[in-house]
């Protein structure tokens, strides 16, 4: 992991600590339901909660579908032993909040937590919902919502750290049909989602570097014109620190 990518994830997303008055009394009222229903029923509170999330995420309501991703960033935080016990469980949940055809908000706190989460188990055994995760991120990257786009330039940018050895080759080639989304973003209308889209860029760029078998081709064919042309004209920084990392 280099020093880019450990930045990345010493900055995770942060989470406000206060919740409009609104939201924080229905966060209470949905975890009061969410106890009498253990209460009457006596199953194991942990098991139990995690079962009824799972039934609020799925909810025709958009309301109950986005509270529920809302619990599991609160959990993530404040019981990230719990949330690291049913990993599976909870990556299911957000992965299907991600894909969430209605709700740009369920879509919005589904990759909010998952960039706690993923902070929190330090991106360990997330086995095939790697893939899942960053070809769902990958279609926010150019997504018209501003926090959407914020988010998913975090979220892409965490994945980056969390690729290992088992998924290098799958990611890289993510990164590669990324490269004109991080292009038209460094410029982005917005300047926290080009900001983001910078850090993104500098995160996943060791998977840009060329391979070795490419070594007999000139330095200058090697080259990507159009990203080179780009970056000297917009960000002259970021191209010298792929020059200088021999990325580019």
């Amino acid at each position: 992991m280099d020093q880019t990518q450990r930045r990345i994830l010493g900055h995770p997303i942060s989470v406000p600590t206060s919740q409009p008055k609104k939201k924080r009394t229905s966060m209470i009222s949905f975890f009061f339901k969410v106890s009498w229903k253990l209460r009457s029923q006596k199953r194991e509170p942990s098991k139990s909660v995690f079962s009824i999330l799972a039934e609020r995420a799925r909810d025709p309501n958009a309301k109950k579908r986005h509270m529920a991703m809302r619990v599991l960033g609160t959990m993530a935080c404040e019981a990230p032993d719990k949330v690291r016990k049913y990993k599976k469980v909870v990556l299911d949940l957000l992965v299907h909040g991600l894909c969430d055809p209605m709700s740009s908000e369920v879509i919005h706190e589904s990759m909010n937590t998952l960039t706690i989460i993923l902070g929190k188990i330090q991106g360990k055994s997330l086995g095939s919902f790697f893939i899942d995760i960053t070809l769902q991120t990958r279609t926010l990257l150019d997504d018209e919502n501003d926090s959407l786009r914020y988010l998913a330039f975090v979220l892409f940018g965490q994945l980056a750290a969390f690729a290992g050895r088992k998924w290098k080759k799958f990611f890289t080639s993510q990164v590669k049909q990324t490269q004109d989304s991080f292009l038209i973003h460094l410029q982005d209308r917005n300047p926290q989602v080009a900001k983001a889209c910078k850090t993104a860029f500098r995160a996943c760029s060791p998977y840009l570097k060329l391979r070795k078998e490419h070594s007999f081709q000139s330095e200058e064919d090697q080259r990507n014109p159009k990203l080179c042309r780009q970056l000297s004209h917009y960000h002259p920084e970021l191209l010298q620190f792929f020059y200088a990392n021999k990325i580019l």
